[in-house]
This record gives structure tokens, sequence and C-alpha cells, in this order.
């Protein structure tokens, strides 16, 4: 398989933005496991970027990497143009992880003002806090807060040292609706004053609704990196929906063009490579009624580009800044 999602009009402007993150060649090697194969992967100053990939694609092996918890085996890692561990000690990078690191026995505030008492310089704690949107509850025990609310506590810390980069890991497991668009709401603020935003995430509609690139791991190497309209136009084809009572997949097996069938309840997607003939033979040769049209999403590109059937060669990073 080669593609190649590219970064349209806009890219030369957004490569005069500063370099944040440079990998080049980067591998990462466990015993006989290949985590990181070849990584080429650019950040640049006010992006948000997605990186996404199944179960041992290597994404967490490339964001430790980043942050200076893990060395290359081969290749380079810069952030800022120095070392990681040099931009982790001079607190311009900062990092929401999914569990530990609180103490459950401090206030909301308590906690706050505690992590900021260990940086030289540090934004005032209940500024941060308000940025989070917790402000109401700084003097709840953080025991006794949900996984949302001290998921948004880790990320009002991480933003005590202001950094310019900051990296998320599944950052809004727990969150509800609400506080989830509320936590999109404030990352997009930083990030139009600068600051860079890394988040990995198994949420698809995350990454297709905030981030201005979406980078696509499959077994340690990158396999697309473009915008989300780049990505889903890399998974050919269309998906055509139409009710149809008492259908069945068996009963669907000769539809022209079809790839895939999926019969839910009364509705039918048929995922297919010639959409028109697909809705020609279900308008003229079955019951099918309510008949759309569209474009494959972003699950399905994801399930293209990184799934089982999905070619081995890594795909060039057209979107690398």
């Amino acid at each position: 398989m080669t593609q190649t999602a590219t970064s349209g009009t806009g890219k030369s402007a957004e490569s005069t933005r500063p370099l944040v993150v440079e990998l080049t060649g980067v591998h990462k090697y466990f015993g006989h496991v290949h985590a990181v194969d070849s990584v080429d992967l650019d950040l640049r100053s006010g992006e948000i970027v997605a990186i996404l990939g199944p179960n041992g694609a290597g994404k967490t092996s490339t964001i430790d990497i980043i942050l200076g918890l893990s060395h290359p085996d081969a290749g380079r890692a810069k952030v800022f143009g120095m070392q990681p561990r040099q931009a982790i000690s001079r607190g311009l990078v900062s990092a929401v992880m999914q569990t530990g690191g609180l103490l459950r026995d401090l206030t909301v505030f308590e906690t706050a003002e505690y992590t900021a008492s260990l940086f030289a310089h540090s934004q005032n704690p209940r500024e941060v806090l308000r940025t989070a949107g917790i402000a109401d509850i700084a003097d709840r025990r953080v025991g006794k807060c949900s996984g949302g609310e001290q998921q948004r506590l880790r990320f009002a810390l991480a933003l005590l040292s202001n950094p310019d980069l900051l990296v998320l890991d599944e950052p809004t497991t727990g969150m509800d609706v609400e506080g989830r668009r509320g936590f999109w709401a404030a990352i997009r603020k930083d990030a139009e004053n600068g600051r860079t935003v890394l988040f990995a995430t198994h949420y698809l509609e995350e990454a297709d609704a905030y981030a201005d690139r979406i980078v696509l791991l499959r077994r340690g190497r990158v396999v697309a990196d473009g915008t989300s309209s780049e990505i889903k136009a890399m998974a050919a084809g269309r998906t055509v929906r139409a009710t149809l009572p008492g259908a069945s997949e068996a009963a669907l097996t000769n539809v022209p063009g079809a790839e895939t069938v999926e019969v839910r309840g009364e509705t039918v997607l048929v995922h297919s490579s010639d959409s028109d003939a697909t809705a020609r033979y279900l308008l003229t040769q079955t019951a099918a009624r309510d008949l759309e049209i569209t474009a494959r999403g972003i699950e399905d590109a994801f399930i293209a580009l990184t799934g089982d059937d999905a070619g081995s060669d890594a795909v060039t990073p057209g979107a690398a800044r």
C-alpha cells in the first residue's frame, strides 16, 4: 500500500511556524518487538495533532520518546531543538496522563497550589482551575472527584508551568459530553495563543473534530499524516445506507460494488466501491427506501489504513512539516 496525504494550500504558511517536535528515523525496540519503526514526525507551533492507531501500534512508545521517558535506539528526537529531557527540565513541556499522579486526601486547590510550588515560575493556581473548568470544586477532596473531574485536574496541573508543548494521553477519559466539549474549547483557545498540542485518543470523533492533523500509526510505522478530510479521502469508496425491512446479509451478497454489507435491524449499510451501481440495484431490485450515499468517515479510514488487511508499506507523510 502506498498512499500519501498532503497538506494542501496551507502547507507553505504552516512551514513558517517554528518547529516544536522533530523525530527523524526514530526506532525503538523492546526485545524482539519493533515498537517504533523509522518514524518521521514534525510538529509546529500552534498545531493540534492527534496520534491514532490500534493497540500496539507504537503510540505510547512514540510519546514516551517525545517526553524523554525513553530514548530511541536509532534516529534523532528533538524538542524545541534540544534533547527532550532538556526541554522538560526547562518547563517547556507538560503531559496529561490517564491515571496516577494525584493525592486523594488533598483538595483540588491544595493539589494545584502544591504543584505550583514545585516550579520556579508558575501560573496562578486558581486561574488554571478556572481554565480547566473546575474552579467551582476547588475545595473538594480529590478522592471525592469523579474520573472526569480528576482528569480536568491533571489538565490544570499541566498548565501551571505554562508549557509551549502539551502532550495528552486519552485526555477526556471519564468526562461526559459537556465536559469533553468544554475541555476541547480550552485546548483550542490555547492553540490559538501558540501552544502546541499532541494527543492520543481512542475517540476517533475527537480527532476528526478537533485535530488540525491526524497521524496514523500501524505496527510502529506512520501510515498516514494529514488533515481529517485528507485521511478520510484515503479510504476509497462510499457508504450506501437504506431502509430495507427483512433484509439479511446473506441475501445481499450479490449487490454490485459491495465490499461489505451490514444489516442493523431494518437498516442496511453497504460499503461500496461503486455507489451508483449499488444504489441502482437496491432501488430497482429490492424494496429499499430512504437511501443515502455518504463519503467514508474517520472510522472507515482508520480501519482501512490500520487494520489487518492494510498493506505493510509505510506511507510517506505528505503532511510532514
